[in-house]
């Protein structure tokens, strides 16, 4: 290793969005592997599955029935983790014991009728029509009263404990700012404080734009790059080139540019180990309509497991739970790879 380059050696990396750090072993990745080595699971094949609770048609486990849906497919969860009318309620025992009751809404939105397709598998108007889909929902659940964020993610694959294979994604929306979030926009606020107001991730994507390191892809309207403080081994970031707060404030443009980008950062993926590439990904939006305003620019993150194989996973232990997180393969080295995967495709 190269004495002068910092890079190399052990350091800490600062996530500009939380805060927190990062600590980094570049060096850890010559070690040898003898943990975990079990077969990567098979691909879905079949267009329709008539066990499937998400196929059109059939019955759901809640019990209800699913029209023939020919596009995408919205529903509340039926064994949602947050409800509408709970009553409220908790505890406060001298700030040692506290617990408080939440409300709110989960739904279900199914992508295609397809069983056997995914992100990387759909064309970029499909997935316009997903954009589309989590746009009506943002705004729906967002106008709520009680509602204070809306958040839209997707478990891909067995190894994110997705529940069903069929392609979907879950939109929740709380009366509380979810803990994720809230060290963003705290985070946000403060660099505005001290940058003359300025937008933590317009300036830093102004800036990897200049140093064009980590930048996986781009286009007209949005940016793909590996985050400079990245924990997971793939780790990256969609990000809109222009400053705005939610879903729904995207330009029908810069709803086919991100439909593009999510569909070439998804098929990288699956080619990084020639299989279907689990990952969970989400979306940080401004505040709902219904709380305090805030100056959030829209990002998805992208956090996949994959750290050697179809079937090595990285897992948050030991010191990554007691400490802080830690990763062996640098967000350089993760770019690279992936760079070369975009290149083919």
């Amino acid at each position: 290793m190269n004495a002068d380059d910092w890079r190399a050696w052990p350091h800490r990396r600062l996530n500009a969005l939380t805060g927190e750090w990062v600590l980094v072993s570049p060096q850890r990745t010559q070690r040898p592997w003898q943990g975990e080595a079990t077969a990567a699971v098979a691909e879905t094949t079949v267009p329709y599955d008539a066990t499937c609770y998400l196929c059109p048609g059939n019955a759901r486990a809640g019990g209800a029935r699913n029209p023939k849906y020919e596009g995408t497919f919205a529903f509340d969860n039926d064994y949602a983790a947050l409800l509408p009318d709970a009553p409220p309620g908790g505890i406060d025992d001298c700030d040692l014991i506290v617990a408080r009751a939440e409300r709110g809404r989960c739904r279900v939105l199914c992508f295609t009728p397809r069983h056997d397709l995914s992100i990387a598998r759909m064309t970029v108007p499909a997935i316009r029509d997903v954009v589309d889909a989590w746009a009506q929902e943002t705004v729906r659940l967002g106008a709520e009263s009680r509602i204070a964020s809306v958040i839209v993610f997707e478990n891909h694959g067995e190894a994110m404990g997705a529940s069903n294979p069929h392609p979907h994604a879950q939109i929740w929306a709380t009366e509380t700012i979810p803990n994720e979030l809230a060290k963003e926009l705290v985070r946000g606020a403060a660099y505005g404080a001290s940058h003359g107001g300025a937008c933590v991730l317009c300036d830093y994507v102004a800036r990897e734009l200049e140093r064009a390191e980590r930048i996986v892809y781009v286009n007209e309207g949005v940016i793909v790059l590996v985050p400079f403080w990245a924990v997971w081994p793939f780790e990256a970031m969609i990000v809109p080139r222009r400053h705005v707060g939610s879903l729904d404030e995207l330009s029908a443009p810069e709803r086919d540019a991100l439909a593009d980008a999510m569909g070439v950062l998804t098929r990288a993926y699956d080619r990084i180990f020639k299989s279907a590439f689990p990952y969970s990904m989400g979306f940080h939006q401004r505040r709902a309509s219904g709380a305090a305003p805030d100056d959030l620019h829209l990002h998805a993150h992208y956090l996949p497991p994959l750290l050697r194989s179809a079937a090595v996973r990285k897992y948050m232990v030991g010191f990554e739970l007691l400490g802080m997180p830690q990763r062996d393969i640098t967000p350089e080295s993760a770019v690279a790879r992936l760079r070369a995967l975009v290149g083919e495709l």
